[in-house]
């Protein structure tokens, strides 16, 4: 397998209409997640009590039934999300809401062909959490965690060509280290990378807890970090490069902005450094988007702002949320408006 035969094929996966149904299909023995910063979102993202709103990554609807809570159930919710199995116990949460509530099961980075698909021009605000969810670490046996013995999978969406699987058995020493240095930011990444081969010379490597093993034993023990298992970096690149994570929020956030009514907001929620790199890059380029060289008396490219930031640095969760949901220590909000 070369990375460049590693490409994205979500474009050319029809969407599907996702109906809320009454029948539950929610097992309620596993465990719910608990989605960040909702005070944050609905605050800064609801401009319009009889709105339209995107949750463009819906996961299991708590940023959803939050917005619709704070508009007293007077807006309209359209919720996006690639991973069907999330969305569907979605579907049984949200059933009372239905008739203020529509669901599809698309990647947030076809946010206009949903959009366009459902007959709305532009919607009053988007919000996009960028971060895992328990359930697909803890529930969905897709070997996103390496705390469990699942099948080394990652997709998000099982129509996607490549598995996790594929890439560690398959790819190259020096594609493996890129994977991990450019996704992962692993420092470790050669020393990781080299000790896969070796590992699956032997055998393949079939599941997350024999990856995890083969990444801790690569990592000197004092040089473990004190606070993330040793695997973190390694599992986060293998998941970016199995569903094209970063290529799609580039994707999403340029088509995002254009889709809000003025006065509109987008709310993005991040959890590493190289989403909210993207994040705030292409805030910066939507608020200032001039290329004239510096120096120039007037601007001569024409280009013109199209987004006014509303947060200079981005907006942390509190104390009290932190020891209520620890996964919500890394996350970072930021918030722009439509001019």
């Amino acid at each position: 397998m070369r990375m460049k035969n590693l490409k994205r094929v979500e474009k050319h996966l029809p969407d599907k209409d996702y109906k809320i149904m009454e029948s539950p299909l929610l097992d309620t023995a596993k465990p719910m997640h608990k989605s960040v910063m909702t005070r944050e979102v609905t605050d800064y993202l609801v401009t319009e009590t009889g709105g339209v709103y995107v949750d463009a990554t819906l996961g299991l609807g708590g940023h959803t039934q939050a917005i619709l809570e704070h508009t007293g159930y007077k807006c309209r919710v359209i919720g996006l999300d690639v991973d069907e199995e999330a969305i569907s116990i979605s579907a049984d949460l949200l059933s009372k809401y239905k008739s203020r509530v529509v669901l599809r099961n698309s990647n947030f980075s076809q946010i206009d062909s949903v959009l366009e698909d459902l007959g709305i021009g532009l919607v009053d605000g988007i919000v996009a959490d960028l971060g895992m969810s328990s359930f697909q670490l803890e529930s969905s046996e897709r070997g996103f965690s390496f705390m469990r013995d699942e099948v080394l999978d990652m997709r998000m969406d099982p129509r996607l060509r490549f598995t996790a699987h594929d890439l560690v058995n398959e790819m190259s020493v020096d594609e493996i280290s890129k994977v991990l240095k450019i996704y992962g930011e692993e420092k470790w990444s050669k020393r990781i990378a080299s000790h896969i081969i070796e590992a699956r010379k032997e055998r393949p490597i079939e599941t997350s807890a024999e990856l995890a093993k083969v990444v801790s034993g690569a990592i000197p023990k004092k040089f473990h970090p004190a606070r993330i298992h040793p695997a973190t970096k390694t599992f986060q690149a293998l998941r970016i490069a199995v569903n094209n994570e970063l290529d799609n929020i580039k994707e999403f956030l340029d088509k995002a902005v254009s889709l809000l009514k003025p006065g509109g907001r987008l709310v993005v929620i991040s959890f590493h450094s190289l989403e909210d790199r993207l994040v705030k890059s292409a805030f910066r380029r939507l608020s200032d988007p001039c290329v004239c060289p510096p120096g120039m008396p007037r601007c001569g490219c024409g280009k013109e702002s199209v987004m006014k930031i509303m947060t200079r640095s981005p907006v942390l969760p509190g104390q009290d949320e932190i020891i209520d949901n620890p996964r919500a220590r890394s996350a970072k909000l930021r918030v722009g408006e439509r001019i």
